[in-house]
């Protein structure tokens, strides 16, 4: 499958991969599998997507941002394939954060709009494992935090 191909018939517009800002890297390859750190809830324009699910988002709201966590896993992909998202051979697993109020349970829905564009991109390689957390925090107050694994041809 063309990954190229997908992102433009889906119309999906890739924020620029960010830099870290700590003590850490955006991407590290081990063997043939390429770790990328947290990406946390960016909108469109810039901005932190903040607060908390079930208080200051609702469950789309946070599916939204959690979509947002994903295209930002697919620009730091791609920069780590110097371009060449067909390195990619299948995402094995993603890693869910959402910031959410203490009786929240709706975590999974949550975190689908990442696993969700994963899938709609790369297809049946696409397809990953994964976990849905929820936390009572995340950095800079942001509403979702999403990790990945994938593994390289």
């Amino acid at each position: 499958m063309d990954y190229e191909k997908k992102i433009k018939e889906l119309k999906i517009n890739l924020p620029e991969a960010k830099l870290p800002v700590g003590s850490y890297v955006a991407t590290k390859i081990v063997g043939n599998l390429l770790y990328i750190s947290g990406q946390i809830s960016i909108s469109e324009n810039g901005e932190l997507i903040k607060g908390k699910v079930g208080k200051d988002l609702s469950v789309d709201d946070g599916y939204k941002a959690a979509k947002r966590c994903g295209l930002s896993i697919i620009s730091q992909a791609k920069v780590a394939c110097h371009g060449d998202l067909s390195k990619i051979k299948s995402c094995v697993k993603l890693t869910g954060f959402v910031n959410s109020i203490d009786i929240f349970t709706e975590q999974p829905k949550v975190i689908n709009g990442a696993s969700d564009l994963i899938a709609s991109v790369f297809g049946e390689a696409g397809m990953h494992t994964r976990a849905a957390v929820s936390t009572n925090s995340l950095p800079l107050g942001v509403s979702v935090e999403v990790d990945a694994i994938f593994e390289l041809n």
